[in-house]
């Protein structure tokens, strides 16, 4: 089963498989370190739910949670 990094609550982590962005928004994740095989956490999510702060490579990073959609995950 595929999930997103949306999908994903406070505490719980994954693997990124793939990205489903594209242009400036793919180049974008890929600036930021978000690459297929990094582990990434989700720290917390903001009240409404946006954005979401997530910590990958050693450092932590706020997305939004149309671009965490984007971002498919192994399992």
């Amino acid at each position: 089963m595929n999930h997103t990094l949306a999908s994903l609550r406070p505490g719980q982590s994954g693997v990124v498989q793939s990205l489903t962005a594209e242009g400036a928004v793919k180049r974008h994740f890929l600036d930021m370190g978000i690459t297929k095989g990094v582990h990434i956490t989700v720290e917390r999510i903001a009240p409404f739910g946006d954005p979401i702060a997530v910590r990958l490579r050693g450092y932590s990073l706020s997305l939004r949670r149309d671009e965490a959609a984007k971002i498919c995950l192994e399992g």
